[in-house]
Protein backbone atom coordinates (compact mmCIF):
# COMPACT_ATOMS: atom_id res chain seq x y z
CA UNK A 1 0.00 0.00 0.00
CA UNK A 2 2.67 2.47 -1.02
CA UNK A 3 0.22 5.29 -1.33
CA UNK A 4 1.52 8.73 -2.16
CA UNK A 5 -0.31 11.14 0.10
CA UNK A 6 -0.39 14.86 -0.30
CA UNK A 7 -0.66 15.96 1.79
CA UNK A 8 -8.51 32.55 4.45
CA UNK A 9 -10.71 32.92 7.02
CA UNK A 10 -11.12 33.72 10.70
CA UNK A 11 -11.12 31.52 13.78
CA UNK A 12 -14.51 30.06 14.53
CA UNK A 13 -16.11 31.74 17.51
CA UNK A 14 -17.45 29.53 20.26
CA UNK A 15 -21.04 29.87 19.11
CA UNK A 16 -23.68 27.25 18.41
CA UNK A 17 -27.00 27.45 16.60
CA UNK A 18 -30.04 27.96 18.79
CA UNK A 19 -32.57 25.24 19.48
CA UNK A 20 -30.21 22.31 18.90
CA UNK A 21 -29.70 19.36 21.17
CA UNK A 22 -25.98 20.05 21.29
CA UNK A 23 -25.98 19.96 25.08
CA UNK A 24 -27.39 16.41 25.15
CA UNK A 25 -24.50 14.14 26.12
CA UNK A 26 -26.43 11.10 24.85
CA UNK A 27 -26.44 12.39 21.28
CA UNK A 28 -23.67 12.73 18.73
CA UNK A 29 -24.15 15.07 15.78
CA UNK A 30 -22.05 14.18 12.72
CA UNK A 31 -21.47 16.27 9.58
CA UNK A 32 -20.25 14.01 6.78
CA UNK A 33 -20.41 13.00 3.12
CA UNK A 34 -23.44 11.27 1.62
CA UNK A 35 -23.19 7.51 1.91
CA UNK A 36 -20.65 7.49 4.73
CA UNK A 37 -23.02 5.98 7.28
CA UNK A 38 -26.02 3.68 7.18
CA UNK A 39 -28.71 2.57 9.61
CA UNK A 40 -26.92 -0.66 10.53
CA UNK A 41 -23.73 1.18 11.45
CA UNK A 42 -25.54 3.78 13.55
CA UNK A 43 -27.63 1.14 15.30
CA UNK A 44 -24.54 -0.90 16.18
CA UNK A 45 -22.84 2.16 17.67
CA UNK A 46 -25.93 3.06 19.68
CA UNK A 47 -26.31 -0.51 20.96
CA UNK A 48 -22.68 -0.67 22.08
CA UNK A 49 -22.38 2.83 23.57
CA UNK A 50 -25.90 4.00 24.41
CA UNK A 51 -25.26 7.09 22.25
CA UNK A 52 -27.66 8.01 19.46
CA UNK A 53 -26.31 9.63 16.30
CA UNK A 54 -27.80 12.38 14.12
CA UNK A 55 -26.19 12.70 10.67
CA UNK A 56 -26.24 15.69 8.32
CA UNK A 57 -24.48 15.62 4.94
CA UNK A 58 -22.54 17.99 2.72
CA UNK A 59 -21.30 17.71 -0.86
CA UNK A 60 -17.94 19.47 -0.70
CA UNK A 61 -15.20 20.34 1.76
CA UNK A 62 -15.73 23.99 1.04
CA UNK A 63 -19.42 23.93 1.95
CA UNK A 64 -18.59 22.13 5.20
CA UNK A 65 -15.95 24.72 6.06
CA UNK A 66 -18.30 27.59 5.23
CA UNK A 67 -20.96 26.13 7.53
CA UNK A 68 -18.52 25.90 10.43
CA UNK A 69 -17.06 29.35 9.84
CA UNK A 70 -20.51 30.91 9.73
CA UNK A 71 -21.30 29.50 13.17
CA UNK A 72 -23.96 27.18 11.76
CA UNK A 73 -22.11 24.00 12.68
CA UNK A 74 -21.93 24.38 16.44
CA UNK A 75 -23.94 21.23 17.12
CA UNK A 76 -21.48 18.93 15.34
CA UNK A 77 -18.92 16.93 17.29
CA UNK A 78 -17.58 14.98 14.28
CA UNK A 79 -16.79 16.23 10.77
CA UNK A 80 -15.21 14.35 7.85
CA UNK A 81 -12.74 16.73 6.14
CA UNK A 82 -10.55 15.46 3.31
CA UNK A 83 -6.77 15.54 3.63
CA UNK A 84 -6.09 19.01 2.21
CA UNK A 85 -8.98 20.47 4.20
CA UNK A 86 -7.59 19.01 7.44
CA UNK A 87 -4.42 21.01 6.87
CA UNK A 88 -6.38 24.17 6.20
CA UNK A 89 -8.68 23.71 9.21
CA UNK A 90 -5.70 23.08 11.48
CA UNK A 91 -4.12 26.33 10.30
CA UNK A 92 -7.39 28.15 11.05
CA UNK A 93 -7.58 26.63 14.51
CA UNK A 94 -10.89 24.90 13.78
CA UNK A 95 -9.98 21.39 14.95
CA UNK A 96 -9.51 19.99 18.44
CA UNK A 97 -6.32 18.04 19.18
CA UNK A 98 -7.20 14.38 19.64
CA UNK A 99 -6.66 12.44 22.84
CA UNK A 100 -4.81 9.50 21.32
CA UNK A 101 -5.05 7.48 24.55
CA UNK A 102 -8.80 7.23 23.93
CA UNK A 103 -8.42 5.92 20.38
CA UNK A 104 -7.31 2.36 19.71
CA UNK A 105 -6.33 1.07 16.27
CA UNK A 106 -4.02 3.90 15.26
CA UNK A 107 -1.10 1.46 15.10
CA UNK A 108 -3.12 -0.74 12.73
CA UNK A 109 -3.15 1.88 9.97
CA UNK A 110 -1.12 1.26 6.83
CA UNK A 111 2.24 2.97 7.07
CA UNK A 112 1.41 5.96 4.79
CA UNK A 113 -1.40 6.85 7.19
CA UNK A 114 0.65 6.65 10.37
CA UNK A 115 2.19 10.08 9.90
CA UNK A 116 0.51 11.85 6.94
CA UNK A 117 1.92 15.14 5.72
CA UNK A 118 -1.45 16.88 5.99
CA UNK A 119 -1.67 16.09 9.72
CA UNK A 120 1.62 14.86 11.27
CA UNK A 121 1.11 11.99 13.71
CA UNK A 122 -2.67 12.23 13.10
CA UNK A 123 -2.79 14.83 15.85
CA UNK A 124 -6.11 16.38 14.76
CA UNK A 125 -7.69 13.75 12.49
CA UNK A 126 -7.88 10.02 11.82
CA UNK A 127 -8.20 8.61 8.28
CA UNK A 128 -11.41 6.71 7.67
CA UNK A 129 -11.29 6.04 3.92
CA UNK A 130 -9.26 6.70 0.80
CA UNK A 131 -9.84 6.48 -2.91
CA UNK A 132 -9.50 8.05 -6.32
CA UNK A 133 -11.56 10.30 -8.55
CA UNK A 134 -12.33 9.13 -12.06
CA UNK A 135 -14.94 8.50 -14.71
CA UNK A 136 -17.97 6.25 -14.32
CA UNK A 137 -19.31 5.26 -17.73
CA UNK A 138 -21.97 3.14 -19.43
CA UNK A 139 -20.33 0.58 -21.71
CA UNK A 140 -23.39 0.12 -23.92
CA UNK A 141 -23.98 3.84 -24.37
CA UNK A 142 -20.39 4.74 -25.20
CA UNK A 143 -19.21 1.67 -27.06
CA UNK A 144 -15.63 2.46 -26.14
CA UNK A 145 -14.30 3.09 -22.64
CA UNK A 146 -12.83 6.52 -21.83
CA UNK A 147 -9.09 6.40 -21.22
CA UNK A 148 -8.32 9.94 -20.15
CA UNK A 149 -9.85 13.31 -19.35
CA UNK A 150 -9.61 14.30 -23.03
CA UNK A 151 -12.49 11.94 -23.76
CA UNK A 152 -14.97 14.46 -22.34
CA UNK A 153 -13.88 17.16 -24.74
CA UNK A 154 -13.33 14.89 -27.75
CA UNK A 155 -16.73 13.20 -27.38
CA UNK A 156 -18.68 16.20 -26.14
CA UNK A 157 -21.19 16.17 -29.00
CA UNK A 158 -22.09 12.55 -28.34
CA UNK A 159 -22.20 13.22 -24.59
CA UNK A 160 -24.33 16.37 -24.79
CA UNK A 161 -26.48 16.60 -21.63
CA UNK A 162 -25.49 13.04 -20.76
CA UNK A 163 -22.41 13.72 -18.68
CA UNK A 164 -21.76 15.43 -15.35
CA UNK A 165 -18.79 16.92 -13.56
CA UNK A 166 -18.43 17.16 -9.80
CA UNK A 167 -19.71 20.16 -7.90
CA UNK A 168 -16.31 20.53 -6.28
CA UNK A 169 -13.93 23.38 -7.04
CA UNK A 170 -10.64 21.60 -6.52
CA UNK A 171 -11.63 18.26 -8.02
CA UNK A 172 -13.13 19.61 -11.24
CA UNK A 173 -10.61 22.41 -11.74
CA UNK A 174 -7.93 19.87 -10.89
CA UNK A 175 -9.10 17.44 -13.57
CA UNK A 176 -8.97 20.22 -16.15
CA UNK A 177 -5.51 21.21 -14.96
CA UNK A 178 -4.30 17.61 -15.18
CA UNK A 179 -5.66 17.26 -18.71
CA UNK A 180 -3.56 20.27 -19.70
CA UNK A 181 -0.43 18.82 -18.10
CA UNK A 182 -0.50 20.84 -14.87
CA UNK A 183 -0.64 19.77 -11.24
CA UNK A 184 -3.93 19.48 -9.39
CA UNK A 185 -2.36 21.94 -6.98
CA UNK A 186 -1.24 24.49 -9.56
CA UNK A 187 -0.83 28.03 -8.21
CA UNK A 188 0.23 29.68 -11.46
CA UNK A 189 -2.56 32.10 -12.48
CA UNK A 190 -2.09 31.36 -16.19
CA UNK A 191 -2.46 27.60 -15.67
CA UNK A 192 -5.59 28.10 -13.56
CA UNK A 193 -7.04 30.42 -16.19
CA UNK A 194 -6.46 27.85 -18.95
CA UNK A 195 -8.18 25.17 -16.88
CA UNK A 196 -11.15 27.46 -16.31
CA UNK A 197 -11.41 28.34 -20.01
CA UNK A 198 -11.37 24.65 -20.96
CA UNK A 199 -14.23 23.97 -18.55
CA UNK A 200 -16.15 26.94 -19.93
CA UNK A 201 -15.82 25.34 -23.35
CA UNK A 202 -17.24 22.07 -22.02
CA UNK A 203 -20.03 23.52 -19.86
CA UNK A 204 -22.74 23.78 -22.60
CA UNK A 205 -22.52 20.02 -23.10
CA UNK A 206 -22.91 19.10 -19.41
CA UNK A 207 -26.09 17.89 -17.76
CA UNK A 208 -24.98 19.48 -14.49
CA UNK A 209 -22.29 19.92 -11.87
CA UNK A 210 -23.10 17.41 -9.14
CA UNK A 211 -21.14 15.35 -6.67
CA UNK A 212 -23.94 12.95 -5.67
CA UNK A 213 -27.08 13.27 -7.82
CA UNK A 214 -25.52 11.56 -10.85
CA UNK A 215 -25.66 8.10 -9.23
CA UNK A 216 -29.34 7.28 -9.66
CA UNK A 217 -29.37 8.82 -13.11
CA UNK A 218 -26.47 6.79 -14.46
CA UNK A 219 -27.87 3.58 -12.96
CA UNK A 220 -31.17 4.31 -14.72
CA UNK A 221 -29.41 5.01 -18.01
CA UNK A 222 -30.20 8.74 -18.13
CA UNK A 223 -26.47 9.57 -18.12
CA UNK A 224 -23.66 8.01 -20.12
CA UNK A 225 -20.73 9.31 -18.11
CA UNK A 226 -20.10 10.98 -14.75
CA UNK A 227 -17.09 12.23 -12.88
CA UNK A 228 -17.17 10.66 -9.45
CA UNK A 229 -15.37 9.15 -6.50
CA UNK A 230 -14.28 5.53 -6.55
CA UNK A 231 -16.44 4.77 -3.52
CA UNK A 232 -19.54 5.83 -5.47
CA UNK A 233 -18.36 4.04 -8.61
CA UNK A 234 -18.17 0.71 -6.80
CA UNK A 235 -21.69 1.25 -5.49
CA UNK A 236 -23.30 1.93 -8.87
CA UNK A 237 -21.32 -0.85 -10.58
CA UNK A 238 -23.05 -3.30 -8.26
CA UNK A 239 -26.45 -1.95 -9.31
CA UNK A 240 -25.90 -1.91 -13.07
CA UNK A 241 -23.50 -4.37 -14.77
CA UNK A 242 -23.19 -2.07 -17.78
CA UNK A 243 -21.29 0.49 -15.71
CA UNK A 244 -17.52 0.68 -15.36
CA UNK A 245 -14.97 2.93 -13.69
CA UNK A 246 -11.67 4.21 -15.03
CA UNK A 247 -8.92 6.32 -13.50
CA UNK A 248 -7.72 8.65 -16.29
CA UNK A 249 -4.35 7.62 -17.72
CA UNK A 250 -2.76 11.04 -17.20
CA UNK A 251 -3.59 10.82 -13.51
CA UNK A 252 -6.27 11.88 -11.10
CA UNK A 253 -6.68 12.85 -7.49
CA UNK A 254 -5.87 10.48 -4.64
CA UNK A 255 -7.92 11.50 -1.65
CA UNK A 256 -8.17 10.60 2.01
CA UNK A 257 -11.24 11.38 4.08
CA UNK A 258 -10.83 11.68 7.82
CA UNK A 259 -12.74 12.01 11.07
CA UNK A 260 -12.03 15.12 13.12
CA UNK A 261 -13.47 16.96 16.10
CA UNK A 262 -14.32 20.68 15.66
CA UNK A 263 -12.92 23.03 18.27
CA UNK A 264 -16.51 23.91 19.23
CA UNK A 265 -17.66 20.28 19.56
CA UNK A 266 -20.28 20.09 22.33
CA UNK A 267 -19.69 16.37 22.93
CA UNK A 268 -15.98 15.48 22.49
CA UNK A 269 -16.39 12.35 24.64
CA UNK A 270 -18.92 10.89 22.20
CA UNK A 271 -16.72 12.03 19.30
CA UNK A 272 -13.73 10.09 20.62
CA UNK A 273 -16.00 7.07 21.13
CA UNK A 274 -17.10 7.27 17.48
CA UNK A 275 -13.54 7.49 16.15
CA UNK A 276 -12.46 4.57 18.33
CA UNK A 277 -15.47 2.55 17.12
CA UNK A 278 -14.79 3.29 13.45
CA UNK A 279 -11.14 2.24 13.76
CA UNK A 280 -11.96 -1.23 15.05
CA UNK A 281 -10.89 -3.75 12.39
CA UNK A 282 -14.22 -5.59 12.42
CA UNK A 283 -16.17 -2.33 12.05
CA UNK A 284 -13.83 -0.90 9.39
CA UNK A 285 -14.00 -4.13 7.37
CA UNK A 286 -17.79 -4.19 7.68
CA UNK A 287 -17.99 -0.58 6.46
CA UNK A 288 -15.78 -1.41 3.46
CA UNK A 289 -18.07 -4.30 2.56
CA UNK A 290 -21.36 -2.46 3.03
CA UNK A 291 -20.44 1.10 1.95
CA UNK A 292 -17.60 0.37 -0.54
CA UNK A 293 -14.91 2.37 1.30
CA UNK A 294 -11.24 1.58 0.78
CA UNK A 295 -10.05 1.17 4.34
CA UNK A 296 -6.74 2.63 5.57
CA UNK A 297 -6.61 -0.07 8.27
CA UNK A 298 -4.17 -2.91 7.65
CA UNK A 299 -5.99 -5.23 10.03
CA UNK A 300 -9.38 -4.45 8.48
CA UNK A 301 -7.97 -5.11 5.00
CA UNK A 302 -6.97 -8.61 6.11
CA UNK A 303 -10.60 -9.34 7.00
CA UNK A 304 -11.96 -8.48 3.54
CA UNK A 305 -13.10 -11.18 1.10
CA UNK A 306 -10.86 -11.46 -1.98
CA UNK A 307 -13.51 -10.16 -4.38
CA UNK A 308 -13.32 -6.84 -2.52
CA UNK A 309 -9.60 -6.68 -1.72
CA UNK A 310 -8.81 -7.51 -5.37
CA UNK A 311 -11.27 -4.99 -6.83
CA UNK A 312 -9.13 -2.51 -8.85
CA UNK A 313 -11.79 0.20 -8.63
CA UNK A 314 -11.48 0.13 -4.85
CA UNK A 315 -7.82 -0.84 -4.47
CA UNK A 316 -6.02 0.22 -7.69
CA UNK A 317 -2.61 -1.22 -8.62
CA UNK A 318 0.54 0.68 -7.67
CA UNK A 319 1.37 1.83 -11.22
CA UNK A 320 -2.03 3.57 -11.44
CA UNK A 321 -1.74 5.16 -8.00
CA UNK A 322 1.74 6.44 -8.89
CA UNK A 323 0.16 8.80 -11.44
CA UNK A 324 -2.35 10.16 -8.97
CA UNK A 325 -1.88 13.23 -6.82
CA UNK A 326 -3.24 14.30 -3.47
CA UNK A 327 -4.91 17.69 -3.16
CA UNK A 328 -3.05 20.29 -1.11
CA UNK A 329 -3.86 23.87 -0.08
CA UNK A 330 -3.04 26.39 -2.82
CA UNK A 331 -2.42 29.41 -0.61
CA UNK A 332 -3.26 32.78 -2.09
CA UNK A 333 -4.50 31.09 -5.28
CA UNK A 334 -7.56 29.84 -3.38
CA UNK A 335 -9.35 33.11 -4.11
CA UNK A 336 -8.62 32.74 -7.82
CA UNK A 337 -9.97 29.17 -7.89
CA UNK A 338 -13.12 30.30 -6.09
CA UNK A 339 -13.66 33.27 -8.36
CA UNK A 340 -13.38 31.18 -11.51
CA UNK A 341 -15.57 28.46 -10.00
CA UNK A 342 -18.33 30.92 -9.15
CA UNK A 343 -18.21 32.28 -12.66
CA UNK A 344 -18.28 28.78 -14.14
CA UNK A 345 -21.21 27.43 -12.12
CA UNK A 346 -23.41 30.53 -12.02
CA UNK A 347 -26.09 31.09 -14.58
Amino acid sequence: MGLSLSSCGWRLANVRPKNTASGNTNKLYIFTWAGYTDDALLKQFETETGLSVVVDIYDSNESMLARLQSGGGGAYSIVYPSDYMVRRMRELGLLRELDRDRISGLDSLFEPYQNPSYDPNNSHSVPVSWGTTGLVYNRKALGTAPQDWDFLWNQREKLTRRMTLMNDTRETMGASLRRLGFSYNAEDPEAIKKAFEALQELKPFLASFTTDAWRDRIVAGDLSLAMGYSVDAVGVESENPDLGYVIPASGSSLWTDTMAIPITAPNPDAAHAWIDFMLRPDVAASVTKSLSFATPSREAFKLLPTDISNNPSLFPPEDVLAKCEGLAPVGASTELYNRYWTQLTSG
